[in-house]
């Protein structure tokens, strides 16, 4: 897949077949998400990877929300350190930002779907995942080949129009 076609497939996906992903595949997009750019290139994260279907079900626990882990095929957990203030806080979640979709084109491009989740329950995911007391789990990321229908350019997208989102020079 062109990368512009991955970008124009993305997108969120929280039911998944049975099928595994191959540990080439995967460890692509965790290659991805290893070579993303960071501020000072701090490389702010550790990316613990799960496959093991207990350990997914038991991940699927850390937020309601995360429910779908339990039934992808891998999610990654994306651990970064404690914030030391405000500003370190933000540069490290804009640096996120870039790494989850760095990991979502990627296994777009492969044809596999990602739904990211939070993380409430840090002390259950800390338990689960063995990380330490000076990190938390700023998100997990579901990996999976879509249930519904695979992964294609999106043709009637549900943003905003080009020139209302758009400002050139002034707003």
């Amino acid at each position: 897949m062109e990368t512009r076609d991955a970008l124009r497939s993305r997108r969120n996906v929280r039911h998944y077949t049975d099928q595994p992903i191959p540990a080439a595949d995967l460890d692509q997009i965790l290659e991805a998400g290893r070579r993303t750019p960071s501020a000072r290139n701090a490389q702010w994260w550790d990316l613990v990877v799960v496959t093991d279907r207990g350990r997914l079900q038991e991940l699927s626990q850390v937020w309601r929300g995360a429910w779908h882990i339990a039934g992808a095929a891998a999610a990654i957990a994306i651990v970064v350190p404690q914030p030391a203030d405000e500003r370190q806080r933000d540069v490290i979640n804009y640096d996120l930002g870039q790494l989850t979709m760095a990991m979502m084109i990627t296994a777009a491009d492969l044809g596999v779907g990602t739904g990211h989740a939070s993380v409430a329950d840090q002390d259950l995911a800390r338990q689960i995942l063995g990380y330490p007391s000076d990190r938390r789990c700023a998100w997990i990321l579901g990996l999976g080949y879509p249930a519904d229908r695979p992964l294609a350019p999106i043709r009637q997208l549900n943003r905003r129009p080009f020139d209302e989102v758009v400002h050139r020079e002034r707003w």
